[in-house]
């Protein structure tokens, strides 16, 4: 029987093979940050304008590094700028993913709003659509004594369609393989391309319908 590291990668190799085939292009999106700032101090006030600048920095003055330091790059600005806090306690709902730009204006998030904005910045910054995967998994943690497993999510990253991808995460801020993480159980990833991978649950649909609405939100406010 496979253990977790094994089913993680395979899960998600499958996936990334077909899309090397369907969307090799690496994505040039382009953000206004004008219209970003617009739209963040009509929402959410002046407060969270140089944070977005900060963010804007991290974009522009990373374009000319490599895949590994853009990586690193947008994975140490999200977790060290942007606290950590459940949905109930931002947005009233028991579960919502935030646009990037939510995400800014609140300056706290959870699991899925990390992975999310690491995603986009590092599409914008040039990595291609098919080298990404939002990962949603159950993480081992310990619970006073016990080992208990919570709902979880990532992004992972793949130099090429077969590799042991490089984990982004907020729990563990080190970027490190698939295969050094042992705490995390996959249960099914997706990407901007549209395709699906799961273990065909029934919870699969709900996520995969969310994820549709995050990207149409998203494209309003001018991420494509």
């Amino acid at each position: 029987m496979p253990n977790r590291t094994t089913t993680l990668r395979l899960l998600v190799a499958a996936a990334a093979i077909l899309s090397f085939w369907l969307n090799g292009l690496p994505s040039a999106l382009g953000w206004d940050f004008e219209q970003l700032q617009q739209l963040l101090i009509s929402r959410f006030g002046q407060e969270r304008v140089a944070l977005l600048r900060e963010w804007q920095h991290v974009v522009s003055d990373g374009r000319n590094l490599s895949e590994n330091d853009k990586l690193k790059r947008v994975n140490d600005f999200f977790n060290r700028r942007i606290a950590f806090d459940d949905d109930i306690s931002i947005w009233g709902q028991s579960d919502y993913w935030a646009t990037p730009i939510e995400l800014i204006g609140q300056g706290r998030g959870d699991c899925e709003d990390y992975s999310i904005a690491k995603y986009y910045s590092l599409l914008e910054l040039g990595i291609p659509i098919n080298k990404l995967r939002l990962v949603y998994v159950k993480a081992a943690q310990n619970s006073l004594g016990t080992t208990i497993q919570i709902a979880h999510m990532v992004l992972a990253y793949y130099p090429t369609p077969t590799a042991d991808p490089i984990i982004l995460d907020n729990l563990n801020p080190n970027l490190v393989p698939a295969s050094q993480r042992r705490d995390l159980l996959p249960i099914f990833s997706f990407n901007g391309a549209g395709l699906w991978m799961g273990t065909g649950n029934t919870s699969s649909k709900s996520n995969l319908s969310r994820w549709q609405d995050l990207q149409a939100r998203a494209r309003a406010e001018g991420f494509q």
